[in-house]
């Protein structure tokens, strides 16, 4: 038993050194969700956050109130598309 025990732990730690856990996303593929551009990106494209995940929509300006749909989901960020606009 105690054997058995230490090898579960064992596996365990193996499995997550050096690994960050990263919690689940507040957005999903393929959804459309209403979004204010607040700054740009290095790369020029705008950046919204979706429950504080950074959204990065390309040809978006700051100030910009959008209706956009998501394209990519990677751990630490989302990119989306413009769907159309808020007024």
């Amino acid at each position: 038993m105690w054997g058995e025990k230490m090898q579960n732990e064992r596996r365990g730690r193996r499995f997550n050194r050096g690994r960050r856990q990263f919690p689940p996303k507040p957005v999903e593929l393929g959804k459309e969700y209403d979004v204010e551009v607040k700054e740009v990106s290095r790369r020029g494209d705008g950046v919204a956050r979706i429950q504080g995940l950074v959204t990065f929509i390309p040809n978006a300006k700051p100030g910009d109130h959008l209706r956009v749909k998501i394209t990519r989901i990677s751990r630490r960020h989302a990119e989306a598309e413009i769907v159309g606009s808020i007024e």
